[in-house]
């Protein structure tokens, strides 16, 4: 890496730009970076660690302000570098973010951090990338190192190093971490403490799960644990396998307590069996004993009723005979009823006048004549229609001529009222033109009273708002002024503990920087409660948001009464006079808009007129026409309506109706009479027929089934349900005695009712006794083989828990063992010291071994550093000591005893060893240009002609270094300088070349 030019904008002290020309310095290879405390000598690094990293190092990182305060207002913060990276060229421009003002208003909003990075290709600048996070990458993988890393290489921070020389070896664990990025080696040392966490917490939870268990294993089968076991301590008997063994023998003792059970279960169901087969037995004797007895009881019983069921049998027998003639008796019924009917009807027909007494022949004639007279009727019919129509003719005619003459009489009053509307509608066209022509002087003139009446509006608001802008700019100034005022008291406390403040900066061999001196014999001690310089700048910050804040809240007050002024010069008249001319001018408009909006129309209706009177002359013609056509049509009309009249009242004359519907329907009724009476005496002729054939009928069958008339025949016959009753008793009475005959000869029936009698009471008693037995084994059966189930089922999930166990606790003590010696707690581990802290180790005496090389030569030979594993005075882990071996006297010593000169010697060496490790790690990239940061005014001339020595040799193969010292003699020595110059306005460079 090399610097060629660097460009800084209200960045740190710099109020305006500043540009350094690194090519311009670099012609010597050596370069001094001066100034008076405060200049800005570490923010030109800043600068440089921006540019290309985005931050800045250190606790100036934390304050997120690099803007310069000293700048104009709107001045962007800005870092331009020029450099070398791996061999390419890049220009690199970043802006941090800041408040800048808001473009609009009062106030201020946030810029973003930008960056824009370029490379020089082929003589141009070619953009590369805007985005923050891909200019980090660009840069890290260019440079092989992070912010962190970059800052010790090229920056060489002696103040850091001295400390680091002096620190504990926690605290140089942590600095050495960050630098060689070793928290990997950190995360392995808690994943292994945390890994033992939960493998302790898994196998105490398995091992809760295995008493557990246990517990209800031993409860199950009734067995106790194992003499001596402990059911809270089963770690050793289930690593040692005891645990295991016990559960194999409750397993085998209920499975052979099941199997005992179960034969027992075996004979107790041979004898209930053989209980139940007695029983059976015995139960089916008394059985078929009884039914012996029941089937002789039944037989005599039977025979006992024998003549009545005689007597059912001939009945039955007589009933089936009159069966055969039960439907001609019912035909014979019906056929009598039949013609006592038709006989009445007959009767019925011929009771109406001039029907009485008459004959076939006679009423056929009849029905003839009135047929033909309802022909007549019925082609009358049409001629009455058609006179019902013409009449219905005649009516629209007349109705017709009606409206046509009256049509007529009003385009004739139209025609006379044509002038006179014709003069209305061109009167209201040019008053609806009149209107259209004024509307817009109208509009203006309203839009001139609604401008003024807002702005009167708008002027009571803005009063409003400007009372409270007020009180809110007195408030504004009271906090300004009580601010300063706590600023000022704290600033005041601070100055006079200046002096222990100073004091509290002061370290062991250190210079003080008020007298030089390297002793410190009695430090002034701070008072309690003293403001330090935190809080004297966070009082001033607070000063100024407040005094932003006083100064926008006064832009508000003047913006607001400049805006009152305007709204109420606009405004002019009165607020009601006001309100009143805008609701004139509103109705003014309204009123001429809306005879504006008639024009179209009125211009349309005298068209209209003047086109309607030559219609109305036209239509008045032809309605002429149309009524002499009418009169024509009517008189033809009315002739045949005479004639059609005439001839319906020839047809009703003489027969006493008044119309022909009437004559029709007496006509039909007399038709209909004469029909009757004829349908009447032929169904008379039918029914006598009928009636005398099943006459003859049933007297042949009362003869073929012997009985003497049909009386008897009706004797003989029995309801259905009553032959239906009698042929089922008689059928059970046949079936009854069967039955018993039967039992009576069963060879079973016979030898039940000689054999002797069986005690069923005490068979009864013998199977209950059998049967309860053999509940009680199959209830001791279920017992045993549940219990050997549940024990087995126990048994596998011991075993089981086991197998998930025993895995675990293997784990546990390894990852123990393991996690013991990366933490430096194992005996095993002989340096006491940690997993990190070794690679740290390591490391370190690599950097001690790059140092010594440079020590050698610029402490003539004198000083080494060494690093030892020992642990210091008040630490707990070793690995990280130093020690600096005076080879004069042969002794190592604490490099807390060093002088102040000797400090700054070693932690040059230290910082150079260790930017040389770190270049190393980097892959060996070129840094071109460092920067070695104060502490040259603790040499004396000797020791400083060693380290200027030193620092001639970093210039080999044309490295660039800068030295920062504010030290006289160092100008003097080192004729390349760039001069910070500190001024009220900002800081200024001045290149100077020697």
């Amino acid at each position: 890496m090399r610097l060629h030019r660097l460009e800084i904008t209200a960045f740190g002290p710099f109020s305006e730009r500043v540009v350094v020309d690194f090519d311009a310095l670099s012609g010597a290879g050596l370069f001094l970076l001066s100034g008076p405390t405060g200049a800005g000598k570490t923010s030109v690094l800043d600068a440089v660690c921006f540019a290309l990293y985005g931050d800045v190092p250190g606790d100036r990182a934390v304050a997120k302000r690099l803007r310069c305060d000293r700048s104009p207002e709107g001045v962007a913060p800005r870092v331009v570098l020029e450099a070398t990276l791996s061999g390419r060229r890049f220009l690199l421009d970043r802006s941090p973010a800041w408040e800048r003002p808001k473009r609009r208003g009062t106030g201020t909003t946030t810029q973003q951090a930008h960056v824009v990075v370029s490379e020089r290709i082929e003589g141009e600048w070619v953009p590369l990338s805007t985005r923050i996070d891909e200019t980090g990458h660009l840069v890290s993988r260019l440079l092989g190192m992070t912010l962190t890393q970059f800052c010790q290489v090229a920056m060489l921070p002696q103040g850091r190093f001295q400390a680091f020389l002096r620190a504990r070896s926690e605290e140089r664990h942590a600095l050495l971490q960050q630098i060689f990025r070793t928290a990997r080696f950190d995360r392995v040392e808690g994943w292994l403490r945390d890994h033992r966490l939960s493998l302790r917490r898994r196998c105490d939870d398995e091992l809760r799960a295995l008493a557990d268990l246990a517990s209800r294993l031993s409860e199950t089968a009734g067995f106790p644990l194992p003499e001596g076991t402990d059911v809270r301590a089963l770690t050793g008997p289930a690593a040692e396998g005891e645990l295991a063994t016990w559960a194999s023998e409750l397993v085998a003792a209920s499975a052979d307590a099941a199997a005992a059970a179960e034969a027992e279960l075996a004979r107790a169901t041979g004898s209930a069996s053989t209980a139940r087969e007695e029983l059976r037995r015995g139960l089916e004797v008394a059985r078929l004993a009884q039914t012996h007895h029941a089937a002789t009881a039944e037989l005599a019983r039977l025979d006992a009723r024998s003549g009545e069921h005689e007597a059912a049998v001939a009945r039955v027998q007589l009933a089936r005979q009159a069966e055969g003639v039960r439907p001609l008796l019912e035909l014979g019924r019906r056929a009598a009823d039949d013609l006592g009917r038709a006989r009445q009807a007959v009767a019925a027909a011929l009771d109406v006048d001039g029907l009485r007494g008459a004959t076939r022949a006679l009423l056929a004639g009849l029905r003839d004549d009135l047929t033909g007279s309802l022909e007549r009727v019925q082609r009358l019919g049409g001629v009455e229609a058609e006179a019902a129509g013409l009449e219905t003719q005649l009516r629209d005619l007349d109705a017709d001529r009606t409206s046509l003459e009256a049509q007529l009489d009003g385009v004739v009053r139209q025609v006379a009222e044509l002038p006179e509307r014709e003069a209305a509608a061109r009167a209201a066209r040019e008053e609806s033109a009149a209107a259209a022509a004024a509307l817009p002087a109208a509009a203006a003139e309203l839009d001139r009273w609604r401008e003024a009446h807002a702005a009167h509006r708008l002027a009571g608001g803005l009063a409003s708002q400007l009372e409270a802008a007020r009180a809110e700019l007195q408030t504004a100034t009271d906090r300004v002024q009580a601010l300063k005022e706590t600023w000022l008291r704290l600033r005041e406390e601070r100055l006079d503990g200046m002096a222990a403040e100073i004091a509290g900066a002061l370290v062991v061999g250190g210079c003080c920087p008020v007298c030089g001196s390297h002793d410190h014999p009695s430090p002034a001690r701070p008072s309690p409660g003293a403001p330090d310089a935190a809080a004297e700048k966070a009082a001033r910050a607070l000063v100024d948001d407040a005094e932003v804040d006083h100064l926008a809240r006064t832009e508000r007050v003047r913006d607001l009464t400049t805006r009152l002024a305007l709204a109420r010069a606009t405004a002019g008249e009165a607020p009601d006079s006001l309100a009143g001319r805008v609701a004139d001018a509103e109705a003014t408009l309204a009123s001429l808009q809306s005879l504006a909006d008639r024009a179209d129309g009125d211009e349309a209706v005298l068209a209209r007129l003047v086109a309607a009177g030559a219609e109305l002359a036209d239509e008045a013609t032809t309605l002429r026409g149309r009524l002499a056509g009418l009169a024509s049509r009517s008189a033809v009309l009315r002739s045949r309506l005479d004639d059609a009249r005439a001839e319906l009242e020839a047809c009703l004359s003489g027969t006493g109706c008044d119309d022909l519907t009437s004559l029709a329907a007496s006509l039909v009724d007399r038709k209909d009479a004469v029909d009757r009476a004829i349908h009447a005496l032929e169904a008379c002729e039918r029914a006598q027929d009928a009636h005398d054939r099943a006459a003859q009928s049933l007297a042949e069958a009362l003869d073929r089934a012997g009985f003497a008339d049909a009386a008897a025949a009706e004797t003989a016959l029995l309801a259905p349900d009553d032959l239906l009753d009698t042929e089922a008793a008689i059928s059970e009475h046949v079936l009854a005695v069967d039955r018993a005959r039967r039992l009576l000869d069963d060879p079973a029936v016979v030898a039940a009712a000689g054999a002797t009698p069986p005690d069923v009471d005490a068979l009864h008693a013998s199977a209950e006794a059998a049967e309860q037995a053999l509940t009680t084994a199959h209830g001791r059966r279920d017992l045993t083989a549940d219990r050997a189930t549940r024990v087995r089922a126990l048994a596998d999930e011991l075993a089981a828990a086991l197998a998930a166990w025993l895995p675990l606790h293997a784990d546990l003590g390894l990852v123990t063992s393991l996690a013991s010696f990366v933490e430096g707690k194992s005996p095993d581990n002989q340096l006491q010291m940690r997993l990190s802290a070794y690679v740290l180790a390591h490391r370190l005496s690599q950097v001690v071994d790059a140092a010594n090389a440079r020590l050698r030569s610029m402490s003539d030979q004198r000083y080494t550093l060494e690093h030892t594993g020992r642990r210091g005075a008040g630490e707990t882990r070793g690995g990280l000591s130093l020690l600096v071996r005076d080879e004069w006297s042969g002794e190592s010593r604490d490099p807390a005893t060093l002088s102040g000169g000797e400090t700054f010697v070693i932690s040059l060496a230290l910082a150079l060893g260790l930017a040389d490790v770190i270049t190393q790690e980097a892959g060996g990239a070129d840094l071109d240009t460092l920067f070695v940061d104060e502490g040259f005014g603790s040499l004396d001339a000797d020791t400083l002609d060693d380290v200027m020595d030193t620092l001639d040799s970093l210039r080999d193969g044309g490295r660039v270094v800068g030295v920062v010292s504010h030290v006289a003699e160092m100008q003097t020595r080192i004729p390349t300088q760039l001069r910070i110059v500190k001024e009220r306005g900002g800081s200024r460079v001045v290149a100077v070349t020697g």
